[in-house]
Parts: C-alpha cells; structure tokens; sequence
C-alpha cells in the first residue's frame, strides 16, 4: 500500500529461507540470485520496478513506513544531510526533450562534462540541499561562467542561438567580459529554528507572523496606497474592495 500510494505499480519482496529465495519474482532470477544481491539468511529484501522517478519515491516511502513501524528512529533524534550529485538534466517523457532539473544555469559537475553530447541525463550538477530530519532546509549551486558552455547548455536545452542572445544576451556578455563563478545556497532560518526547537508550525518561531490572508496585523500591512503614488508609477487599481 505504501508503494502504490506513491506511484508504483506494486512491491516485490524475495526472503532467504534455508538459502532458497522465495517470493514471487525469485523463480525469474536464477541461481546465485541472493549473492548478488546481498540477502542473508532470513534476510528480506523490498524492490519496485520502474524508472528512478517511479522507483526511488516509492522505495523511499516504504523505508520510512518500515523505520516508523519498527521504531528504527530514535527519539529526539537531528541528523543532518547533504544531498548531491543531483541530475543536471531530465527527459520530458512527452516530448523526448531536455530540461534542465534545477534551472539552466546551474555548472555541471567538471567530471561530466565529456558526457554533454554522449550521454547527458548522467550529467550531474554541481549542486546541492541540506536536509534536516528528512525537510529540506535549504540548496544552492555553483553557477556555470563559460560562456562557450553557457552557450552549449542553452542549445542543449533547445533554446537557439537568437533566443538566448534576446533573453540572455547581458548574461552572456557578462561571462565573456570575465564575471567570475558564484554560488551560493538559500537558508530559511525560521524554518531551522522551527526543526531544531520541536516547533508545531513557522508562527510559532516569528515574532510577528502573518494571517492566513497573508496580512501582517502588528505593521498594519498591506496598506492602501496613496493614488499620487499610484498615478506617479502609472498603476491602476481595478476591482478594489471598499
């Protein structure tokens, strides 16, 4: 149930009883099956078939059903994570096309860059989250400042040479005149504050949290906007409550 409820067709599951695997798949994967795929005695081991985006959601919800049910986690437990090697690319199953998984101007791991034209969904990007207690607290990445590989990602993404000079031509020109590489990584203080205290929600960890109206009742915001400093900014309001 708990790989179906997250997209998988289902969950095979092999035991090593007396060193013969039984379950339904074993008669299909021929001597020395358990071996290879590291099963002791009286081990059980839990697979989904599929594709990684199928499969490893599915396979991670059942990790942590198994972990909860049999109190693998301890109480009042922190620990850290840093996730990496994260795909540069993915294929569009519609359309067969590239996209880029955190956005196009993410660097490329340096290692994988021979596999731009060869074999580009295992490119890795030269990025990275930290999780904490299994939430995301923050990610970031090292930007690309070749502009030759700039230009290269573009096409790649399917973006021609006159399209990415119309909407990325200051990009571009700054990386030829030198602009050296960034990064960096975006943290939510508030929500760290909130995992590391046991918090129940953001409200309780800011000094003057906002309404579920996203009205911020201590500053009185949002207010209404005087109309000389609309007309001066040529905004019109339309359809305002009175």
């Amino acid at each position: 149930a708990e790989a179906k409820s997250a997209g998988a067709a289902g969950l095979l599951r092999l035991k090593l009883v007396n060193g013969v695997l039984e379950g339904p798949a074993a008669k299909f994967l021929g001597e020395g099956a358990a071996a290879r795929l590291g099963i002791g005695e009286g081990g059980l081991a839990l697979y989904v078939a599929g594709p990684d985006a199928v499969a490893n959601p599915a396979l991670d919800r059942v990790r942590q059903h198994v972990a909860r049910r049999m109190h693998l986690v301890p109480e009042g437990a922190q620990a850290f994570l840093w996730v990496t090697d994260f795909p540069l690319f993915l294929r569009e199953a519609d359309t067969g096309n590239l996209t880029s998984v955190h956005h196009p101007f993410t660097s490329p791991n340096a290692e994988d860059i021979p596999l731009l034209d060869a074999a580009p969904e295992r490119v890795r990007a030269n990025a990275y989250d930290v999780v904490f207690n299994g939430t995301e607290l923050g990610g970031g990445s090292i930007r690309i400042a070749d502009p030759a590989l700039q230009a290269r990602v573009f096409s790649m993404l399917g973006i021609d040479e006159a399209t990415a000079q119309a909407r990325f031509g200051f990009l571009l020109e700054g990386l030829r005149a030198g602009a050296p590489p960034h990064g960096g990584i975006a943290l939510g203080m508030d929500r760290i504050a909130m995992m590391l205290s046991g918090a129940g929600s953001l409200r309780d960890v800011i000094a003057f949290p906002k309404t579920t109206a996203a009205r911020a009742l201590f500053e009185g915001a949002p207010a209404p906007v005087p109309a000389d400093e609309l007309r001066d900014l040529h905004i019109t309001v339309r359809g305002q409550a009175t």
